[in-house]
Formats: C-alpha cells, sequence, structure tokens
C-alpha cells in the first residue's frame, strides 16, 4: 500500500518514490493521474487499472502476478489506499493467498483535515461519503448523533449546502469546519457552527476542489427533559411553531429535530386542553 500526495506532488516520500520505482506494476484508480506523480519523478514503472467498477475481474490476476513472484504497489488517485476506495478486498485476498503485504504511509486528506480543523482530535470517527438522497442521509446521520468523537466525512462540491443542511438539521448546534484543496494553492478552512456554515453554502455556487467535513462532538445540553418543555411552552406562546423551535434550538444548542417533535407534542396537548376548555 503506497500513500500518494493528496494534491501537492511534493509531499511523496522518498520511500515511497523508491518503490515505484521498484516494484513490477503499480496498480491505480486512474493511470491518467497517476501519470503525472509518475512523469514528475521520471518513473517509468507499468501501470494497471485497479478500481471498483473492474476489481472482480482484475484482482485475481494481481493476486496471480504476486504469486508468481512479481512485486505490486497499489495506490488510490491521492492519498492512502483503503481509506474510500477498493482497496480493501484486494489486501483481504492477497492476506488470504498468503502474500506479504507491507504500507508505505504518507498523506491522507482526513488526517491533513483534522490538523488544521481546530476541532477535538483526541477521539474521531471517519464516517466517508454520505448517502446522495436527503433522506438516507439524515438516517446516516441521526446514526452517528451520539458518537462522543469528531466526525469526520468526505463530501463532493456539488452536495456540499445539501450535507451541511442535513447535518445542521440532524446534529443540532454543532461546531464544524469545511477543509477544500487540502496542500494545494487555494487550500481553505472554513470554521464555524453547522447551522453557519449551512447558510453561507447555500449562497453561493458550489465551491471545487475536493471537501473534507468536519463535525465537533456533541455539546452538554442546557436543558433536561421539564425544562426544555418549559422552554417551548414560553416560546410556543409568543411565536409561531417554526419561530419557537429556531429559538429554542438556539437557546439550547440541540438537534433541530428532536426540538420541532416535542414541540409538535406540546402543541397537540395545548390544542387539546383549549378544546376541552371551549364552549
Amino acid at each position: 500500500m503506497t500513500a500518494t500526495p493528496i494534491g501537492n506532488l511534493g509531499d511523496i516520500t522518498v520511500r515511497a518514490l523508491e518503490t515505484l520505482e521498484r516494484v513490477d506494476i503499480i496498480a491505480c484508480e486512474d493511470t491518467r493521474i497517476t501519470s503525472r506523480l509518475l512523469r514528475r519523478y521520471d518513473i517509468d514503472t507499468p501501470t494497471l487499472i485497479y478500481h471498483e467498477h473492474n476489481a472482480e475481474r482484475v484482482r485475481p490476476r494481481l493476486v496471480a502476478r504476486l504469486l508468481d513472484g512479481d512485486s505490486v504497489a497499489l495506490t488510490s488517485d491521492s492519498g492512502t489506499p483503503l481509506i474510500s476506495d477498493p482497496g480493501f478486498k484486494l489486501v483481504r485476498a492477497a492476506v488470504d493467498a498468503g502474500i506479504p503485504v507491507t504500507t508505505l504511509p504518507g498523506p491522507t486528506a482526513m488526517i491533513a483535515a483534522l490538523t488544521v480543523g481546530g476541532l477535538p482530535t483526541d477521539r474521531f470517527m471517519f464516517a466517508g461519503f454520505l448517502p446522495n438522497r436527503s433522506a438516507a442521509r439524515r438516517r446516516a446521520l441521526e446514526g452517528l448523533r451520539a458518537l462522543d468523537a469528531t466526525l469526520v466525512f468526505y463530501e463532493s462540491p456539488r452536495r456540499l449546502a445539501g450535507t451541511l443542511a442535513d447535518m445542521a438539521e440532524a446534529l443540532g448546534s454543532r461546531e464544524a469546519a469545511v477543509a477544500r484543496e487540502l496542500t494545494k494553492r487555494y487550500e481553505e478552512v472554513v470554521r464555524g457552527p453547522l447551522g453557519d456554515l449551512a447558510r453561507r453554502a447555500a449562497m453561493v455556487p458550489p465551491p471545487r476542489g475536493e471537501i473534507v467535513i468536519l463535525v465537533g462532538p456533541p455539546t452538554e445540553w442546557k436543558f433536561g427533559e421539564r425544562a426544555l418543555d418549559d422552554a417551548l411552552r414560553q416560546a410556543l406562546a409568543q411565536f409561531s411553531l417554526r419561530d419557537a423551535v429556531d429559538q429554542v434550538v438556539a437557546d439550547t444548542g440541540m438537534p433541530r429535530r428532536c426540538i420541532y417533535r416535542r414541540a409538535l407534542e406540546l402543541e397537540k396537548q395545548l390544542t387539546a386542553v383549549t378544546d376541552a376548555d371551549g364552549p
């Protein structure tokens, strides 16, 4: 497993260069991308495409070559192999066949983002790419909501605004960071509460480049169940349901979905009491 730069080609390690030059073949996701790195360092090792669409067909060929004594370097388009790419099954097949497997560590966007994000790094959870559809994305986020860790996601530019909006809805008011184009010329890290980041992303065109989203761990909620109900009743007496929910979300930092669900229950109770007291 040979890690390659996530943007800046100068981030390749000496050991990785020596290995890429020495092996019999390089298995890579896209030969066009890998060839840029190889040309930069005058490496002419043959390459073979290995990605999720041809893995079932190519994997047995690679294992056969390894069993015949050839050496193979596996790279991803950028970063460390097996992080959001299909390398796991190749490693598993090699291990099952008794073939030695080793790693040449190096860049990975996940760790690079954590180091500059400004969020807790003592405990984190890499969640990869979320589902494309909003409903499925929110369900996935609900499953991660209780984790006491910084959450790390990869996302495409065109889905950034929608994903941030779903995160704000499902995870509540948490500190977050959006890292873009890490190690490249236009590297950018935008930090702030999820809601603010979601509103900002909705107001501008989709950005360019690779994106990592970091979401901080849940904060301690200020309100217990009884205090939450009291706050909602006071807000509902003054505002519309939507505005009351927004007010309590801002006061407590709790996920909007939870507040909204409880507000609906309380509103029904208030309506039932009013109807019972009516003429």
